[in-house]
């Protein structure tokens, strides 16, 4: 169709980005038992790239050897090993004609896989409810994470910075800071997990400190020209109908911090991106987000858009760019696929998801 507002260019801190149709960040479980990316990994990336999105957000990786890992087979950027590891799927990826950004993720206390050995942390002591997800290596009740003090606080910045830093060398064009979906920097925004009474704690722009003190730091440490992203939700992993009580007190103080802290862009996930789900207002997250974060700030949605007419129209709203999860893992194609009106194929599990989350072989692509 023409005049298609989602095959609109748009800049992203100078990358000149052909639609508004990015990859959304989704666990996949593939990388060897050390953590490092694979040849499978790279032509699993590099065929979104050839699919028509233009940009990639990678799977969490874990970055540090300490509590961050969340997932047996969680890639990460935590060595230098693992960092080389990833120049692989970089450099498909941007054969392929697209950016990619690596999501930096410390698990907290959803942990439920950590080859390096250690206990689980948190804001505060808290026990993530239900149970762990079989799909994604774990079983049983989760356990009671640590709550973490000042120096610990000190060394999961660093720990980001790092990475962040290996993310640059291995050739990333950008990171995204995962503080959404119940894992550590989420769970220091939430009310409902953050029981902390020091300056960390308390108040919405106490509990927005940390994670935007975590992105100002990579932003300080990484080139002018390297995208720093902050992905953002009220939901969880283990509890997805989770909101914040205090709704837009919230949102405002964590989008105006991680504005203040440098972000390039916020990336706002919920079931639905379209629906109105904040407490006590008729907005979207992403049009809380588009409110509240400074002007310069790109607003990324996500949830529930593999529709085309649900992507247009979270563009409609105000939305810059929007993400594809399931959508994309049923079509690797599916900006090229809009583009030229061709029908969209439906997920089927029994290829993806079982009898776990790593990647199938139909997943893969052959070579060209």
């Amino acid at each position: 169709m023409t005049d298609d507002p989602l095959f609109d260019e748009f800049e992203l801190n100078g990358h000149t980005l052909d639609n508004r149709v990015g990859l959304a960040p989704m666990t996949r479980t593939s990388a060897t038992d050390e953590g490092h990316a694979t040849d499978r990994m790279a032509r699993y990336y590099a065929s979104f790239a050839r699919g028509g999105f233009s940009f990639l957000v990678t799977e969490g990786l874990h970055p540090d050897t300490a509590h961050s890992q969340g997932y047996p087979n969680q890639p990460g950027l935590a060595t230098d090993e693992q960092a080389a590891a990833w120049e692989q799927v970089v450099d498909a990826v941007h054969e392929a004609g697209s950016p990619i950004f690596a999501q930096l993720m410390h698990a907290g206390a959803q942990a439920q896989g950590n080859r390096y050995g250690y206990d689980s942390v948190a804001p505060s002591s808290y026990r993530p409810p239900g149970e762990m997800s079989e799909l994604y290596g774990g079983s049983g009740e989760f356990p009671e994470a640590d709550p973490l003090d000042g120096e610990e606080l000190s060394e999961v910045r660093e720990s980001f910075v790092a990475a962040a830093e290996r993310a640059v060398e291995a050739g990333f064009d950008g990171i995204e800071v995962h503080a959404a979906n119940g894992y550590l920097l989420h769970e220091f925004v939430d009310p409902l997990v953050n029981d902390r009474d020091d300056e960390y704690g308390g108040s919405p722009a106490n509990r927005a400190r940390f994670p935007a003190e975590v992105t100002a730091a990579i932003d300080d440490a990484t080139p002018d020209s390297f995208v720093v992203g902050v992905r953002a939700s009220q939901g969880a992993v283990t509890d997805e109908e989770r909101v914040w009580p205090d709704g837009e007190a919230t949102a405002a103080a964590l989008f105006g911090a991680l504005s203040d802290a440098g972000a390039d862009y916020v990336h706002v996930t919920g079931g639905d991106a379209t629906a109105a789900e904040v407490p006590e207002t008729d907005h979207t997250l992403a049009e809380l987000a588009i409110e509240h974060a400074a002007d310069d700030v790109a607003v990324i949605a996500n949830g529930s858009l593999g529709e085309p007419e649900n992507a247009r129209a979270a563009v409609a709203d105000g939305s810059d760019l929007i993400t594809i999860g399931t959508g994309a893992l049923a079509n690797h194609d599916w900006p090229n696929r809009v583009r030229t009106g061709e029908p969209l194929d439906d997920l089927d599990p029994s290829i993806v998801f079982e009898p776990d989350a790593s990647l199938s072989d139909a997943e893969i692509p052959g070579d060209d």
